[in-house]
């Protein structure tokens, strides 16, 4: 017997279908050791929901160690197999703006990655893991002299130039420091990536980088300075991308670039800087990391073919997409509330399901609304499918976690949800607006979990008021 297609809500969005099973988990959305026990709780790298929630509290982002570990692994693998078909090679960097700790950072060390960090905190987070000063690049648009004196002082691998000022300020402590500091120019290549305005970096009215045109008397400018090494050009195109023709594009134009370097020198490397995307809902179908390798270092190697010259280093900044699959945040639900809603049609009805975290641990629904997908974790249920949307606790109508999910329709106070996807950008996006603690972050793997980021308590937040506690004499 064929059972027809349950009706679309009203209200739902055209990519958001009706599941037949509202416990069931979007292949490539979750991560890889998720599953429900036969009481139908979640468990996920063998520790259950219900055990995590109690022993740390919730919110708490779970990150699953094995499936970082394999991502990293596989990412390094499928770029290294792309070039060595070419006869070359490639540097790949984890980006660690997308959630970096000590312990990713060794992790993508034992993985054969290298790290990329854009602020002090994070160059100092991948120092003390042990992340040699060689294998880091430093990023950013506005990077302070106190940054710059630690970065060359300590040995760093290359800096990724961003201003005309920044080339200076470099060659100045450099040359203090009797040192040669290596630099990538950052360029813009023109080509918009297929995304969110905030997360397209290469188009021309924007902070990062420099116009083509500019990049060449900015790369004239290093070669006459004793103490900086120009190594090669730098682009990054965008941010959740999932296929090849950004890349390809962007590579053709920052390639005849570069064969106009070469008449004036070595142009030993490329960065085309990373960006690939990941599935956060069932509608979403990012390229395997293998495929993208492929598609993108046979664009390059094509390019140079034709214009007869050899093809670079290439180097490579994959991060999203190695810590955000891997990760899940755990919720308690608070409330429930059905709202009525006008639809064309007649009313309609959204169930509104509020949890005891939101923007402060998440913010990217807020800020550029992104989706996400969520199901019940401490219990499965039998229930009919409801449209709902998940939201926080802070006091604002745009603290949304989920905008559009089904889940069963007798979600209630108690339950644990966990939201998908949440490895990369949650954690180190959060905030205490409201004065609430970030959480912490959570490892778990065969059976054990671990706390890799602690979370933050009241007594924390109270500790940074200068009004409270203040020790006696002082003004």
């Amino acid at each position: 017997m064929i059972t027809a297609p349950r009706p679309a809500h009203p209200l739902a969005p055209g990519w958001l279908t009706v599941p037949d099973d509202a416990n069931d988990f979007a292949p490539g959305v979750w991560p890889a050791s998720i599953e429900r026990t036969a009481s139908g709780e979640i468990e996920m790298g063998g520790v259950r929901a219900r055990h995590l929630a109690e022993r740390f509290g919730t919110p708490v982002m779970l990150l699953d160690e094995q499936d970082v570990k394999d991502r990293a692994a596989r990412a390094q693998r499928a770029f290294a197999e792309a070039t060595a078909r070419h006869g070359g090679s490639c540097r790949v960097y984890y980006a660690g703006k997308a959630f970096l700790t000590s312990e990713i950072a060794r992790w993508m060390l034992a993985a054969g990655l290298n790290v990329d960090v854009c602020s002090r905190g994070e160059l100092e987070t991948a120092l003390a893991a042990g992340v040699p000063a060689d294998r880091i690049g430093f990023h950013g648009n506005n990077k302070s002299v106190a940054e710059l004196e630690r970065a060359i002082g300590a040995g760093l691998g290359t800096i990724i130039v961003d201003s005309a000022i920044e080339v200076e300020r470099i060659g100045a402590i450099a040359e203090r420091l009797g040192s040669a500091q290596n630099v990538l120019v950052r360029v813009r290549s023109g080509v918009h990536a297929d995304t969110h305005d905030f997360l397209a970096t290469a188009h021309e009215d924007q902070k990062f980088g420099f116009s083509l045109e500019e990049a060449e008397r900015v790369v004239a400018r290093i070669r006459e300075l004793r103490s900086v090494t120009f190594l090669g050009l730098h682009c990054h195109i965008g941010s959740q991308i999932f296929g090849t023709a950004g890349f390809r594009e962007s590579a053709s134009r920052v390639l005849e670039l570069h064969e106009r370097l070469l008449e004036g020198g070595p142009v030993p490397l490329m960065n085309l800087g990373g960006g690939f995307g990941i599935a956060y809902t069932r509608a979403d179908t990012p390229a395997p990391i293998e495929d993208l390798a492929d598609g993108i270092v046979d664009a390059v190697a094509h390019e140079c073919q034709a214009r007869g010259i050899e093809i670079p280093v290439l180097a490579f900044e994959p991060g999203r997409s190695i810590v955000g699959p891997a990760g899940i945040t755990l919720y308690e639900v608070g409330t429930t509330k059905p709202v009525a809603v006008d639809a064309a049609g007649g009313a309609a009805e959204r169930l509104y399901v509020s949890v005891d975290g939101g923007m402060s641990d998440n913010v990217r629904p807020a800020l550029y609304g992104a989706q996400y997908s969520a199901r019940l974790a401490s219990r499965a249920s039998s229930a009919d499918p409801a449209l709902v949307r998940v939201v926080g606790m802070h006091c604002e109508s745009g603290d949304v976690v989920v905008d559009h999910e089904y889940l069963p329709g007798d979600v209630t106070p108690g339950d644990l949800l966990a939201v998908a996807s949440t490895g990369a950008y949650s954690a180190a996006m959060a905030s205490n607006y409201n004065h609430v603690p970030r959480p912490a972050v959570v490892a778990v793997r065969a059976g054990r979990a671990r706390v890799i980021l602690r979370g933050e308590t009241i007594d924390d937040l109270l500790a940074r008021d200068a009004g409270l506690g203040a020790t006696e004499g002082e003004e």
